[in-house]
């Protein structure tokens, strides 16, 4: 009798769910938008959830009867305090299977280290790094950016690149090209024009504003190519500390690289695995290209009891074809 799995990808932007059999071969999908909890009301966190499970579930001709095994991988499931507010909206599924509840940055890890293991490295519009080691355990980074001095996503390389385009006004900093590309981003009539907005905001610069860095960087911009490699080493930085917390700095392990701010290549990535080597020589960097809704379906399937080598096979099923979670067959 085939077995049927759920994994579930609760964002900040938007939410994915996933139906496949043991094969890794998908079924069904549902989509919304973000469902991250909201201090203690967790109805956003619940609408989503029922809405991508139950689309998910009428794509693929099942009901949750039918599922053996689920994992929810939920961004803003930080903490213990949080746990019971995440379960009991998993309840509102109705679900008897058994299931896995994870931070979203586990679901990265999971689809993208052969293994399972290892640390899980996210930039996107912020960043987050937690990591699992062979026996479980758990390290993690806070996950709250410049608030607690880690970084760097696509929002904080933004506000380090506005500190340098004041600097170049004040004349505390180097002149930068920055400011001509923010001023054009803005449609401010000149410098003084582009500082003045940005103060009363009517100007303002928001992490869509990142690949600009990177471009100014690529002519030649020194601050911009500097903002850039402190962007890379502040990414390091996190992934250093979760290596030192597992213990795994001369192991060999894999860093999965996920969200959108990698796009920015080799300028990002080469600082960031130069400062990482310099204290774990033998992590090997991997960048996941397929939906994180992968990893919630291999922990259902783990939590239904599968054999490792059938987990795996899905795995492969799933990773390349990444595409039917899009537009599944």
């Amino acid at each position: 009798m085939a077995g049927y799995y759920l994994g579930v990808d609760i964002g900040g932007t938007k939410s994915l769910a996933a139906i496949t059999d043991d094969a890794g071969r998908v079924l069904g999908v549902g989509r919304c938008g973000p469902g991250v909890h909201q201090g203690d009301d967790y109805s956003r966190t619940r609408a989503a959830l029922n809405t991508v499970t139950t689309q998910a579930l009428a794509a693929a001709g099942l009901t949750t009867g039918q599922i053996a095994g689920a994992g929810f991988g939920i961004s803003g499931y930080d903490w213990p305090s949080q746990y019971e507010g995440h379960v009991q909206a998993i309840a509102t599924l109705g679900l008897a299977a058994p299931y896995d509840l994870v931070n979203d940055t586990i679901l990265v890890l999971t689809a993208g280290a052969p293994d399972g293991w290892g640390i899980s490295l996210i930039a996107g519009t912020s960043c987050n790094c937690l990591g699992r080691d062979e026996q479980g355990r758990e390290g993690r980074a806070v996950g709250e950016g410049l608030l607690f001095g880690e970084g760097a996503g696509a929002a904080e390389t933004v506000t380090a690149a506005q500190h340098a385009v004041a600097a170049a006004w004040t004349l505390t900093g180097p002149p930068t090209r920055l400011t001509q590309a923010f001023v054009d981003w803005v449609g401010a009539r000149d410098a003084d024009d582009l500082i003045e907005g940005l103060v009363t905001e009517r100007y303002d610069l928001d992490a869509t504003a990142a690949p600009l860095v990177f471009r100014v960087a690529e002519q030649g911009d020194t601050v911009a190519w500097d903002i850039i490699r402190w962007a890379g080493r502040a990414l390091a930085t996190m992934a250093i500390g979760v290596c030192r917390q597992l213990e795994l700095q001369q192991r060999a392990f894999t860093v999965v690289l996920g969200g959108s701010f990698f796009n920015g290549g080799a300028l990002l990535i080469d600082p960031l695995r130069e400062r990482l080597h310099a204290e774990a020589p033998h992590a090997k960097l991997v960048r996941l290209d397929a939906p994180p809704v992968i990893g919630g379906v291999l922990l259902g399937m783990q939590r239904a009891g599968l054999e490792r080598k059938t987990v795996q096979r899905a795995r492969q099923a799933m990773l390349a074809n990444a595409g039917s979670f899009v537009t599944p067959d």
